[in-house]
């Protein structure tokens, strides 16, 4: 699939984006493991929940098919999972792998997990050392990438582990295997992380303990940044409803759009703005940003509010690195934010996007400078001068992320940008064009 875009255009009128991918695969996973029915609304029918539903219906689950963001699924308890006939294809989801390996090594059959081409490059020895020093029997392929075959074991026993980045992923393989352990898991993380399996295992009736823990780095203790995690492996889920706001993540690139195209406002609804999630908006406004949140509630255990943004002058800022992980998907489209302020952006301590579904740092920064960007690609980030694109070709490398945030830099460019390898940009955000198109943009799908 390719997108091709003409500049000009403003970005106006009234949206919702599609379901937030993180909560959506957490809802399938906790409901398979609750006991009783679990009703989800607000689902996100991207290939990579998808996927994460379709392997909890080979594992014997009885999940119904998603109709307009609604979904049921029949809880077979903590120890209900049946063994699956075949190995487990995630498609393109890191998430679904990091997590499942976490929730199948406590079960009493043997698993294995794979996936496509992309996903076959990525690292998960970050959560298979770990999770064999709780006893799990585990394998990845070369190089630690996967497949993650795991073997029936030792029972789990639980451990104190501080992760040596801060990454939900891990957090929650981790927190998800002490469920399955015998005594106390314990997670530190050294930098805030979202924290959404911790507020659904809460909702559906799951002790989780968290703890702030003082930090030697002043910039982040003032954010309560260092926490310790705890779950017991000696409780159950009770099934309920779990309402899913919309992704944050999704909302990102037409909050940048908005933000950078003259004559744009926009307001989107029902926005996912759980705090560990929103620093997107931070460095936003940190660079001079029209945003706005109203209508701001509780969505079960998340918090939820409208955003409205209107078009504004941004300025290059020095990005704070406690934001980085609150962030950290939505850093393609920061840099085309950067691309339109005045001055400089500078982006260090971000090191972990040289491993999402492509490297973040050097795709973005080979694409921005292809279509006469100035941008330099440093070891953990990026320095991003003001500078306007001229019209060409880049690639996307097939990472969702990079296709839709050229899209946006597309509309202030000099003439159309083709941008390739677009296909996944339905793992996230089904209907992204068609959306975009409604609300101002001049994309075109080929």
């Amino acid at each position: 699939m390719r997108f091709t875009v003409s500049p000009g255009g403003s970005i106006n009128g009234e949206a919702k984006v599609p379901g937030d991918k993180s909560i959506s695969h957490r809802s399938i996973m906790l409901g398979s493991i609750a006991n009783g029915v679990t009703e989800v609304s607000g689902f996100l029918q991207g290939a990579d929940s998808l996927a994460t539903l379709a392997a909890f219906r080979e594992m014997g689950v009885s999940i119904s098919n998603p109709e307009n963001g609604r979904v049921r699924i029949e809880g077979v308890g903590k120890n209900g999972l049946r063994a699956p006939s075949n190995d487990i294809d995630l498609g393109n989801s890191g998430t679904s792998m990091r997590l499942l390996a976490g929730l199948l090594s406590g079960q009493n059959f043997g698993s294995t997990l794979i996936g496509d081409e992309s996903l076959s490059k990525r690292p998960m020895n970050r959560v298979v050392h770990p999770l064999r020093t709780m006893g799990a029997e585990l394998d990845s392929g070369e190089a630690g990438r996967p497949p993650i075959a795991i073997r029936p074991g030792n029972k789990l026993k639980g451990i104190s582990y501080e992760l040596p980045v801060a990454s939900a992923q891990i957090k929650s393989c981790l927190l998800l295997a002490g469920l399955y352990a015998e005594g106390c898991t314990s997670i530190t993380e050294p930098g805030p992380t979202r924290d959404h399996t911790e507020r659904m295992l809460r909702s559906l009736g799951y002790a989780v303990e968290t703890k702030v823990l003082e930090s030697s780095n002043a910039e982040l203790s003032a954010e309560g940044a260092r926490s310790q995690i705890t779950v017991i492996g000696d409780g159950e889920l009770n099934g309920g409803d779990i309402k899913v706001p919309t992704d944050i993540s999704s909302a990102a690139f037409f909050l940048v759009a908005a933000s950078i195209v003259p004559g744009s406002e926009l307001t989107l609804r029902d926005v996912g703005v759980n705090p560990t999630r929103t620093g997107i908006l931070h460095i936003l406004w940190d660079m001079g940003a029209d945003i706005t949140l109203s209508n701001e509630r509780l969505w079960g255990a998340e918090p939820v509010a409208d955003i409205t943004v209107r078009s504004a002058s941004l300025q290059g800022i020095a990005i704070p690195q406690r934001y980085v992980p609150l962030a950290i998907d939505e850093f393609p489209v920061v840099f085309i934010a950067a691309l339109a302020a005045s001055g400089t952006t500078v982006l260090t301590g971000a090191r972990e996007l040289r491993v999402k579904e492509s490297d973040r740092i050097a795709v973005m920064a080979d694409g921005i400078s292809a279509l006469g960007g100035a941008a330099t690609a440093t070891e953990d980030g990026m320095i991003i001068e003001s500078s306007t694109l001229s019209g060409g070709r880049v690639d996307s490398h097939g990472d969702h992320r990079i296709a839709m945030a050229f899209s946006v830099a597309a509309m202030l460019a000099t003439n159309d940008i083709e941008i390739e390898n677009c296909t996944n940009v339905g793992t996230s955000f089904p209907g992204y064009a068609e959306l975009a198109q409604s609300l101002g943009m001049d994309i075109r799908v080929a």
